[in-house]
């Protein structure tokens, strides 16, 4: 009879082995005209599933539960959807907004923040049960609601955001969510487009559509306020028309320099971290979108807006220069570097295709199909922050 109970045990044991999967090396793939995400294994270069009905993708975004389980998608259409990583399926989905733009992830993992357009603020929902935890108007002047960009997670239970329509920059301190803290820093300059945070939680930096240069938040001495830094860089008459915001999302940084897309040229900025001034302007062959470092920060890798949006251009980090351009296919929307950064995930929407490429030889390892993909996220993201 022992011997019986033992077996099954065992059965039960593999059972439930060959059926559990692990988190840490997947991701999420936005499928924006199919309304669809796509679960894939970073390892092994596969699709494990397709999520479907998931609303307006056309600026979708992602973040992931602290232990990788649950992706978080946001919709431009207010949508906010839990999907589970392991049983492939919606876990809960809200429509929670008009038009949402973006979310984050607070520190201890309990919250999940939604930038709004319609109408304007910030919702708060717990990550659990997506139940509201908290509705943070964007209100700069009686019945006048801004749109909200920038969103992003910071140390201290903190969201830090900016007012479009305001040109103001908010921090929403959430350490006691039955009591939440706002600070309002106002006159930041004219209509902040996007927002960047440094590695390690410091420097809050939003640029500015409306004018020259950009806005930096210290939250270490949130007390001096917000600083204007590089305001002189782009006279108004150098702007070329601009096919596609760039996403300071998606800039880096590598040693003592930040690396961030130029609004309006084709130029990708380098700015001492250090004295925020502009040390260089490096030449690329477009509007760049996405300036992303290699996890090593030895290289970065540039994509472009329309019409130059088949290339990629890589840049040395030590010397500033171009040293390949590749062209994986017809609009590349968006990349992702493997944790440690050994490959880097592409996506080529008008192809139809993500392609991987190894990172130190630049051949090409595999391309895999999907419908019109966008944005790629992997879970490693749980662990960074301020994405």
């Amino acid at each position: 009879m022992l011997k019986k109970i033992s077996l099954l045990a065992l059965l039960i044991s593999l059972n439930a082995t060959a059926s559990s999967r692990a988190t840490g090396d997947l991701g999420v793939v936005i499928e924006r005209e199919s309304h669809s995400a796509l679960i894939i294994n970073t390892t092994t270069h596969e699709q494990l599933a397709k999520i479907e009905d998931l609303g307006d993708l056309s600026h979708a975004s992602v973040v992931f539960s602290r232990d990788q389980r649950y992706a978080y998608v946001f919709g431009r259409d207010g949508g906010l959807t839990k999907i589970d990583l392991i049983e492939d399926e919606v876990a809960n989905r809200i429509i929670q907004a008009g038009n949402s733009i973006g979310g984050a992830i607070s520190q201890d993992g309990k919250l999940i923040a939604v930038s709004n357009y319609t109408p304007g603020g910030v919702k708060v929902f717990s990550a659990d049960t997506l139940e509201l935890v908290a509705d943070i108007p964007a209100e700069y002047a009686p019945g006048q609601l801004s749109k909200v960009v920038g969103l992003v997670d910071a140390p201290g239970q903190r969201f830090v955001f900016s007012l479009f329509d305001a040109g103001e920059i908010w921090v929403l301190n959430l350490q006691d969510p039955n009591k939440p803290g706002l600070t309002k820093y106002k006159n930041i300059g004219k209509q902040p487009y996007d927002a960047l945070l440094t590695p390690e939680g410091r420097y809050y930096v939003a640029g500015l559509f409306g004018e020259g240069g950009m806005a930096m938040l210290d939250l270490w001495q949130p007390e001096l306020g917000v600083k204007r830094i590089l305001p002189n860089y782009i006279k108004d008459d150098e702007k070329l028309p601009v096919y596609k915001m760039p996403h300071l999302e998606g800039w880096t940084v590598a040693g003592d320099y930040i690396f961030a897309p130029a609004i309006g040229k084709h130029e990708v900025l380098v700015i001492d971290k250090h004295t925020w001034q502009l040390h260089k302007a490096i030449p690329v062959a477009g509007q760049p979108v996405f300036v992303m470092a290699r996890p090593d920060a030895r290289q970065v890798w540039v994509n472009f807006a329309y019409p130059d949006n088949s290339k990629l251009q890589l840049i040395d980090t030590q010397n500033f220069k171009i040293t390949h351009t590749l062209t994986p296919g017809k609009a590349v929307l968006h990349m992702e570097f493997t944790p440690r950064g050994e490959q880097v995930w592409v996506a080529v929407r008008d192809d139809n295709q993500l392609v991987i490429y190894d990172t130190n030889t630049l051949h090409e390892i595999t391309r895999l199909p999907a419908d019109k993909p966008n944005g790629i996220f992997f879970s490693a993201r749980a662990h960074k922050i301020g994405l």
